[in-house]
């Protein structure tokens, strides 16, 4: 264990159980694999054959049931999804599957973020009952649409919920729920990412045709392994926890995507993002494809990021794509203005002056789009090393918050004691879990708020900040800081959530330093086990936080990464956490 700096600590993980694993493999993978649980080479076998069994997934076999029901008689049927990359590739992954097994009226609708709010509310069941559906399908939401449900089922529509978010204490009366987190204790892939549950519906849904004779000469059955380069990008995107299931998931649609078999619309976002197709990982879907059809939901509406990932036609697919990327750069613009003004307001000195700051950072201003709070809350998090609430109003006045917390601050247990605390004058509602929350505050209520957040995070906290802890893979052999290893770890993941891409922590001595990009430091570094060594180096973002240029020797956290420019592939090494 070493301590760089008062309020970060790094430690190493625990390798696990004495390897090998497998005798072919490399021992740093080997010794990678065994500190993320793998425990036998059969958690790495990622063939589409080894998905584990629907049996146990709550009421699928009676969704499925009722959604072939609906597809053999025609009826229309209405896709009811959400504002993020998650809640698109869902819509899409529902959409196209139901239409390749013969569905002729299928339409979505998504609600708008500014008017509409998160899910099957009941404000949406007005413009749900304009398309008039004989069966709607929540994806990505639904599990709390309580009000929702019951207006639908009032009114002869029947829902089908699925869903992966957890259940509150009363569930929606819908004709069936599909959540792995309700009434499924035995089904083998409890961490599905809301597009993961929705591919399962067409895959039972599929089998219930199979069974029913649907399939012919003049109605082929579909290979709904089409669909897995949409389930890669909303698993990654929305952060769940890359267990075996989500992992072969993932595997299996980067696979499409190298192989050149991605959908239209997915190739496009590729291109549109600068990423190679033929050398994808997760990082690509995740930091390239997932940021640019979330910047629909948060500027506009997602309806343009589902439209991109239905496109049949390469050309039809690029042209919505560059829209896409459009957005994306103004939400780029956008996040980085509000950071630098959020960053000006609490640090009126020099750059990395915080002392003064509190537990808690609530910051607040009425230039804000709402739709990118949770991104700047994030951002400032990283920066600070503390819990953070960014607010901006909306268009009736109320202010909309995100939190962004951080170990040993649980977030909605802080905003449920500033609601009791305040006797519920302070906030119209409020959610979420320990390390993310939203809520909406009353108007005028904004200074009261911050003096109990500041207040309550003070009396949990004391004076003592809870500490960032960073955990690595330890130090590098020399013969490790190599092309190869960095080859072979790009392509042993898919890395993710609770299976994090390998980083290290190790001394280096600085041979030059400069800054590219305004923000970015691009070093040289020489590696204190191979002092012969010179590796190309980036720490991206760092020269927002360091007043100086790293200079002598220093202590980084990094990963290896393959820098591939003009066609020639170069080792270089990725800067996590710098301390001089």
């Amino acid at each position: 264990m070493t301590t760089t700096d008062a309020a970060v600590e790094i430690i190493q993980r625990d390798p696990g159980v004495e390897g090998p694993l497998d005798a072919d493999l490399p021992p740093l993978l080997d010794r990678l694999y065994r500190a993320r649980g793998i425990r036998d080479r059969a958690e790495l076998d990622y063939r589409l054959q080894c998905l584990p069994r629907p049996e146990g997934l709550g009421q699928l076999e009676a969704a499925a049931q009722r959604l072939a029901e609906a597809i053999q008689r025609d009826e229309r049927i209405l896709v009811v999804g959400d504002f993020d990359a998650d809640g698109a590739t869902s819509c899409a992954v529902a959409i196209r599957g139901m239409a390749s097994m013969g569905a002729g009226q299928v339409d979505y609708l998504v609600p708008n973020r500014f008017a509409d709010g998160y899910g099957l509310s009941a404000g949406l069941v007005e413009p749900i009952m304009a398309r008039r559906p004989a069966v709607v399908v929540t994806v990505d939401n639904g599990i709390s649409a309580i009000e929702g449900v019951a207006a639908l089922q009032a009114a002869g529509v029947g829902v089908l919920v699925t869903d992966h978010h957890l259940p509150g204490p009363q569930l929606p009366n819908a004709d069936a729920i599909v959540n792995p987190r309700v009434n499924a204790p035995d089904f083998g892939a409890p961490n599905l990412a809301g597009v993961g549950v929705c591919f399962y519906l067409m895959l039972a849904t599929r089998a219930v045709l199979r069974e029913r004779d649907w399939f012919g000469p003049q109605r082929p059955e579909p290979a709904l392994a089409e669909l897995l380069d949409l389930v890669a990008i909303g698993t990654v995107a929305d952060v769940v926890a890359l267990d075996y299931c989500n992992r072969l998931l993932v595997e299996q649609g980067l696979r499409r995507i190298r192989a050149g078999k991605a959908s239209a619309g997915v190739a496009a976002l590729m291109d549109a993002a600068g990423r190679d197709r033929d050398r994808a990982n997760a990082a690509d879907l995740g930091f390239g494809v997932a940021p640019r059809l979330n910047a629909a939901g948060r500027l506009d509406d997602m309806a343009i990021g589902i439209e991109t990932l239905l496109a049949r036609a390469p050309d039809t697919a690029a042209e919505r794509a560059q829209r896409l990327e459009a957005f994306n750069r103004e939400r780029r613009a956008l996040e980085q203005g509000m950071r630098e003004q959020a960053v000006d307001a609490l640090e009126p000195g020099a750059v990395g002056d915080e002392r003064h700051l509190g537990p808690i950072l609530c910051v607040y201003d009425e230039r804000w789009h709402q739709g990118l709070v949770g991104i700047v809350a994030g951002r400032l998090k990283e920066r600070y090393g503390r819990a953070v609430i960014a607010l901006a109003p909306d268009q009736e006045g109320r202010l909309k918050g995100s939190a962004r917390s951080v170990d040993g601050l649980h977030i909605r247990d802080l905003l449920e004691a500033v609601h009791t605390r305040s006797d519920g004058q302070l906030m119209e509602r409020f959610g979420g879990h320990a390390m993310a929350a939203g809520m909406t505050l009353k108007p005028g209520q904004l200074d009261a708020f911050t003096r109990l957040v500041e207040s309550i995070a003070s009396e949990w906290l004391g004076a003592v900040l809870p500490q960032t802890v960073i955990t690595t893979d330890g130090p590098l052999a020399a013969d490790e800081f190599s092309l190869a290893q960095a080859q072979h770890l790009r392509r042993a993941g898919p890395w993710g959530a609770e299976f994090p891409e390998p980083c290290f922590y190790d001394q280096f001595a600085v041979v030059d330093a400069r800054i590219v990009g305004e923000r970015h430091i691009k070093m040289r570094l020489r590696p204190r086990q191979c002092p012969g060594q010179v590796i190309d180096a980036i720490a991206f973002g760092a020269a927002e936080t360091h007043e100086r240029l790293p200079a002598g020797d220093i202590e980084a956290v990094y990963r290896l990464d393959v820098n591939r420019y003009r066609g020639e592939e170069r080792l270089q090494l990725i800067i996590d956490y710098l301390a001089a």
